[in-house]
């Protein structure tokens, strides 16, 4: 944060967060970790607020529920909450969730959509390991959080819940591209067409584009003006929030203060895009995010 000049990060849990967890325990750690989480962010003289997890594999949504609920009245440093694409295990789309959007909408808690999964690796090949980690992360985890987002949107997840927030991860993936594309197969979809009204009657109600506009909001860890670019085209650059990948992607030689070459070029991106646009240069480094978070007023005591 220092070598960066970051006034206030966010901090989560890791993928794969609480996934692997026991039924029976992953509520008494969802609860011990967002403790702490909270502890920590108390003690950092306002520099650090945090995103919650949820015992997502606990018996019943009823457990991610109630930690919902405790986060809002005894963990005032918790802004949010982090989820991988999995939820239940059927996806995020599972009508079983629905619990947990409500209990979100009707806290007004923003949620995180981060991929984890990626695809499965017979996508990229045999010779997938020739390239270490290049193609699971630089293609499959973006394409995890696209299909993902997707399908929330595809099962009415936001017209049963129009309150609700998202942030998604890597300037949303495939989605500011394909948006068009999978707005016009929904509406040439036969099996949503009823010939005898002469309309649809099926698939979401809400456009995606009014969703994306309403509902959801992209980082802007992206490497790079194109992607930049097309994160605000869809969502609008008033959400659009500045992310680092941090502690992802470290410098490669080996000095542990040095500068970040991801922050670097991600910051660079967007410096180049807003370079006479003050106001929305702002915007994406901090006035975004304090309204994301709601941490309007809070200023660093640093």
């Amino acid at each position: 944060m220092q070598t960066h000049n970051i006034s206030v990060s966010i901090l989560s849990l890791a993928n794969p967060w609480l996934d692997f967890l026991p039924p029976d325990s992953a509520a008494g750690w969802a609860q011990k970790i967002n403790d702490e989480l909270n502890a920590i962010s108390s003690a950092s003289r306002n520099r650090i607020r945090a995103f919650g997890c949820l015992p997502l594999s606990a018996p019943t949504t009823a457990d991610s529920t109630t930690e919902i609920q405790r986060l809002t009245t005894s963990c005032p440093f918790i802004r949010g909450i982090i989820i991988g694409t999995s939820g239940l295990g059927l996806g995020l789309d599972d009508p079983k969730l629905d619990p947990v959007w409500a209990a979100l909408q009707g806290c007004a808690m923003p949620v995180f959509v981060h991929p984890h999964y990626g695809l499965p690796s017979e996508v990229f090949g045999p010779r997938m390991q020739e390239s270490g980690h290049v193609l699971p992360l630089s293609l499959g985890f973006p394409l995890e959080t696209t299909v993902a987002f997707m399908r929330m949107w595809l099962a009415g997840v936001f017209d049963r819940f129009p309150a609700l927030q998202v942030l998604l991860a890597h300037a949303g993936g495939g989605v500011p591209a394909l948006a068009g594309r999978v707005q016009s197969c929904v509406e040439h979809e036969r099996g949503f067409f009823d010939e005898g009204k002469g309309k649809r009657v099926g698939g979401p109600r809400r456009g995606l584009r009014e969703v994306l506009q309403a509902n959801v909001w992209l980082d802007a860890v992206g490497y790079g003006e194109v992607g930049l670019k097309g994160a605000m085209e869809v969502v609008g650059k008033e959400r659009v929030l500045f992310g680092t990948d941090h502690p992802f992607f470290p410098p490669l030689g080996g000095e542990e203060n040095g500068e970040w070459e991801s922050v670097r070029t991600n910051l660079d991106a967007v410096e180049r895009v807003f370079e006479s646009d003050r106001e929305g240069l702002e915007g994406v480094l901090g006035v975004n995010a304090r309204k994301f978070f709601g941490i309007d007023g809070e200023g660093s005591d640093e």
